[in-house]
């Protein structure tokens, strides 16, 4: 079978399927990775076959300078630009980039099934035009369209303004989907289902699976020290790979202020970010760049970061207590659902000092609340359906 991933150009919103795609070719099926920006690479890197469904600019670098208000003046932008700029809807942008381009990849490929994320309707319509099922898996863990609060505060992806007009525009007409269910990769205990579960979705009667949520941070060249236990609590701070981009490193200032005066050791992942600003680094910071989560995470004691989806998701994963200073974006829900079910806590990022990230982050290292929660929740996320059983299962519906 040719199955055709379709997901959005960030990284948040990509790696957290490859997974599902290392499954589908496990499994024997041929696969292809449609996407664009800097995605491209990071799943050809991931080991995987990508197209670029929109090569002409780099799509998520407009949607951060026109979110961050330092992007290219409107009246010099393509006309799909300025549509989804008049929606007002910033992942639009996506919608009217990627959709023909989707469609495409998947004609030229062939493809039988399109998997595609929840909040990226260009893969949605990509199935309504071919004219094959859909498979739509949830991408985060602070939400999901099965949440009836969540819709009744968003649009769904797919039914709005900005993909009727795309549906007009390349002549998809009203059809819907095929879809042959939706996956949630939450725990249990987080709003997601536990194994066996299987809800049927208010709206249309499509049923919702549960799946286990593998983290993904790309490879790494893992390092000997992350392989051996650390002599005192070690410490992940990471800002993910938005945050540095649109708001810079300040925020790490007071986070390292506070835990270079712990006895501790700082594991700082900041990426590529400049950290010039910061001076001098405290001597029990090991500054590392770019380094997969997964190389390290698992031997860490306690994370400090910013509430992005996945990065949020790794220390469930692992059974490792958090602490939340959210950002933007769907950050504050992610830190909401962290503090509510006591894996960790969260605090203000505006309002935050040395002192009360030193204390918040002695709680997580001294009451045992926290672990026990956090390592709750990962036995939860590993008894559900791994993605090649959701692989293997769709595949099954199919025949």
């Amino acid at each position: 079978m040719k199955i055709l991933f379709a997901t959005a150009p960030g990284y948040g919103l990509t790696l957290p399927v490859v997974p599902l795609i290392w499954a589908a070719r496990a499994a024997g099926h041929e696969v292809l990775l449609a996407t664009s920006s800097e995605m491209v690479d990071a799943g050809a890197r991931a080991g995987l076959p990508a197209y670029d469904v929109f090569p002409q600019r780099d799509v998520w670098n407009d949607l951060m300078g026109s979110v961050s208000g330092n992007g290219t003046p409107e009246d010099e932008l393509p006309e799909e630009y300025r549509l989804a700029r008049r929606a007002g809807n910033p992942f639009g942008l996506f919608t009217v980039t990627m959709t023909e381009g989707t469609i495409k990849a998947g004609r030229l490929f062939g493809a039988d099934l399109v998997v595609h994320t929840s909040d990226h309707a260009a893969g949605m319509l990509a199935a309504v035009a071919l004219g094959v099922p859909a498979l739509e898996v949830g991408n985060r863990v602070s939400w999901s369209v099965r949440d009836a609060d969540w819709r009744a505060e968003h649009h769904v992806f797919g039914e709005d303004e900005v993909s009727d007009l795309m549906r007009a525009k390349l002549g998809i007409g009203d059809a819907r989907p095929a879809v042959l269910a939706r996956v949630d990769p939450r725990a249990p205990s987080m709003g997601g289902l536990a194994a066996g579960q299987e809800h049927p979705d208010e709206r249309d009667g499509v049923p919702w699976w549960a799946m286990r949520f593998v983290p993904f941070n790309g490879g790494a060249v893992v390092p000997d020290w992350a392989l051996r236990p650390a002599d005192r609590p070690r410490i992940a701070v990471t800002l993910g790979t938005v945050v540095p981009v649109m708001s810079g490193v300040s925020s790490l200032a007071v986070v390292l202020e506070a835990l270079g005066a712990l006895d501790v050791e700082v594991v700082l992942a900041a990426g590529t970010a400049d950290l010039t600003e910061l001076g001098e680094l405290p001597p029990n910071v090991r500054s590392v760049g770019y380094l997969a989560l997964s190389a390290f995470l698992p031997s860490c004691s306690a994370i400090v970061h910013h509430g992005g989806s996945g990065t949020t998701a790794a220390p469930l994963s692992y059974g490792v207590p958090q602490l939340v200073l959210p950002s933007f974006a769907d950050n504050p829900l992610s830190a909401r659902r962290v503090a509510d079910r006591g894996v960790g806590l969260s605090h203000d990022p505006a309002t935050v000092d040395a002192a009360t990230v030193r204390a918040l982050v002695g709680r997580l290292l001294t009451e045992d609340g926290f672990r026990t929660a956090a390592q709750e929740v990962a036995a939860e996320m590993a008894a559900q359906p791994s993605p090649a059983d959701v692989l293997a299962r769709a595949v099954a519906a199919l025949r």
